[in-house]
């Protein structure tokens, strides 16, 4: 397979690029050596997900590189831009949770989420918390302990947090610099890992609240005491010197590789976060992979600390900063602790993952078999929501390998309101599909709809008139509503086995999409209704229509809101009317 285009393959660093036939690039890798890398793969014997990639490859392509290192900063590069099928990727695209402290203008703690960290002046940045609800329970216990700015907006007098004390009222008053610096050290004290002055403040309230008989507010404090205590026990692992680092270590085994971070701050441990994948690659060279890829959406550290095996060299060039190993003491153990905790979590979850594979990837490549495909990836699948042929909308859900794909997920607003589903799901098709033609979007392997014949009928003419050979196929429903079986486009029946994995992938799939969509048809419903019944008051133009819409929601909180509310938004005439308009509008419902 491959000998003659890897006759000519050179032994020199590289990054290399699997395509299959639809010219899609499903694997990005790197090499010291590419020649005896890709020998590797089409000459050598694979295994597990490995043989399932190369069975997938049409074509390769290479680039050369002075350097390893400039190659697997390249193969990083390719990855973000391509989103492999088969390489690592991140189960969760989100970056961890941060404790923000903002100096300026006004002295303020806040949950944040940011995909790339930077630092800003003014702001100081504390985590990452990979527990969320500990975050923001921190977060919440400093604003009752710290008279803090609360709100997010500048009101023109005092808000009620000043006159219960957990405010200054910054926004009207002059305050001492110096009571706020003393606050500011003792909150940034405490988030760096120092809590006695934060549980000695915390059992002074809980005296007063006794001495006052309030204690509700006692034992929500002692609740709090206990919280923060057990928070801090457990980050009895610590280092003395308060420097930020990540200690990183793996576990192999199966076919599978375990992968636990711990996040220490200021030298103590703040958390861990642990993955497992599927091995295609080198598994030293996957481990590279991800903390590279890890470390493009998350904060960066002082210091990286990783097992003797990965490359410290081509980490600390792409991450700009100290990446090391250890052989004794205290980070050994740390990173000896680390690998343990990846092998306990390897043993313990390998069940549950081959039977979750069985679920997805293997319910997928079964429906690929009944359907007769050379290859199942992507799947797009259609349902179409209105109310009595009102507010027509359709939505797109989109599953690869098995699993939903959320970042593709398409809604679209029927241009024309009527209860003709065929015309509806012609022009969703066209619409979509046009688009990916002209975008050059990536095709699926085979579109579902959520429909039988009639549906089924409108998807092949939509199809045939874009000269796309795309497979598709129909959710044929019971008598009693419930899917049955599948109809192809030559409107044959393929019976399905209740029981089986195939039938429970499909009906995940059809309960994501009609959630999907009835979602999107309540947002589109309550935004018309709101709209029409608006556009009949005097006074109330677009602009106020939308203030109106951003500050209260729906049609309900409006019309419990009272003359005072709705003035903050419109003029008191206006609000006068609008009260009125409702109340006669809601008599005769």
């Amino acid at each position: 397979m491959f000998k003659d285009e890897l006759s000519v393959v050179p032994h020199l660093p590289g990054s290399y690029q699997m395509y299959n036939s639809e010219d899609v690039v499903i694997y990005v890798g790197k090499a010291k050596d590419l020649k005896n890398r890709l020998s590797s793969y089409f000459t050598g014997r694979v295994t597990g997900k490995t043989k399932k990639m190369v069975s997938d490859v049409a074509y390769f392509k290479y680039i050369v590189t002075s350097t390893e290192n400039e190659a697997f900063i390249l193969e990083l590069n390719l990855i973000k831009k391509y989103d492999p099928k088969y390489n690592i990727l991140l189960k969760d695209d989100k970056s961890y949770p941060y404790i923000e402290y903002i100096r300026h203008p006004y002295p303020k703690l806040k949950i944040v989420r940011y995909l790339n960290v930077k630092k800003v002046k003014d702001r100081l940045l504390f985590g990452p918390y990979p527990n969320q609800y500990a975050a923001r329970r921190i977060v919440n216990l400093l604003n009752r302990l710290y008279p803090l700015k609360k709100c997010d907006t500048t009101p023109k007098e005092v808000c009620l947090y000043y006159h219960i004390g957990e405010c200054l009222g910054y926004c009207v008053k002059n305050i001492d610099q110096s009571k706020i610096q003393e606050m500011e050290d003792e909150i940034l004290s405490f988030l760096r890992g120092s809590d006695s002055i934060i549980k000695n403040k915390i059992l002074d309230k809980i005296s007063y609240h006794s001495s006052m008989m309030n204690y509700e507010a006692a034992k929500d404090l002692k609740e709090e005491l206990e919280y923060i205590t057990k928070v801090l026990d457990r980050q009895k692992v610590e280092l003395h010197d308060l420097v930020n680092r990540d200690i990183v270590n793996y576990y192999v085994e199966n076919g599978y590789v375990s992968i636990v971070t711990f996040f220490l701050r200021h030298g103590k441990l703040l958390g861990s976060k642990n993955e497992i994948f599927a091995i295609v690659d080198d598994y030293i060279e996957e481990v590279e992979k991800y903390i590279g890829l890890f470390y493009s959406k998350n904060e960066i550290p002082k210091e990286i600390i990783v097992p003797d095996s990965i490359s410290c060299s081509n980490l600390a060039n792409l991450l700009d900063i100290n990446v090391t190993t250890s052989q004794k003491g205290d980070k050994k153990r740390l990173l000896d602790l680390a690998k343990k905790n990846a092998e306990i979590a390897l043993k313990n979850e390998i069940e549950l993952i081959k039977k979750d594979e069985s679920r997805t990837t293997g319910a997928n490549e079964n429906l690929k078999n009944l359907l007769g495909l050379k290859k199942l990836y992507r799947i797009d699948l259609f349902d179409n929501a209105h109310l009595f042929g009102e507010y027509t909308v359709s939505g797109m859900v989109v599953f690869k390998d098995g699993h939903p794909s959320k970042n593709d997920y398409r809604k679209f607003k029927i241009s024309i309101d009527q209860n003709d589903d065929y015309s509806s799901m012609k022009e969703v098709l066209y619409r979509r599909y046009y688009r990916m033609l002209m975008e050059h979007q990536e095709k699926p392997d085979l579109i579902i709809i959520d429909g039988g014949e009639l549906q089924l009928s409108a998807a092949k003419e939509i199809l045939n008139s874009l000269n796309l050979s795309i497979k598709v196929i129909g959710l044929k429903k019971n008598e009693k509503h419930m899917t049955s079986d599948l109809v192809d486009e030559d409107m044959n029946t393929i019976e399905l086995d209740k029981s089986s994995d195939v039938f429970h992938y499909l009906t995940r799939m059809q309960d994501e999409v009609h959630r999907y969509t009835i979602s999107y048809h309540r947002q589109i419903r309550s935004k018309g209704s709101l709209s029409s019944v608006l556009d009949n008051v005097e006074g109330l133009g677009e602009k106020r229509r939308k203030a109106l819409l951003k500050k209260f929601g729906s049609l309900k909180n409006i019309s419990t809101a009272g003359i005072e509310e709705l003035s903050e938004i419109i003029p008191e005439s206006i609000a006068i009317n609008l009260k009125k308009y409702l109340e006669q509008y809601n008599s005769n419902k």
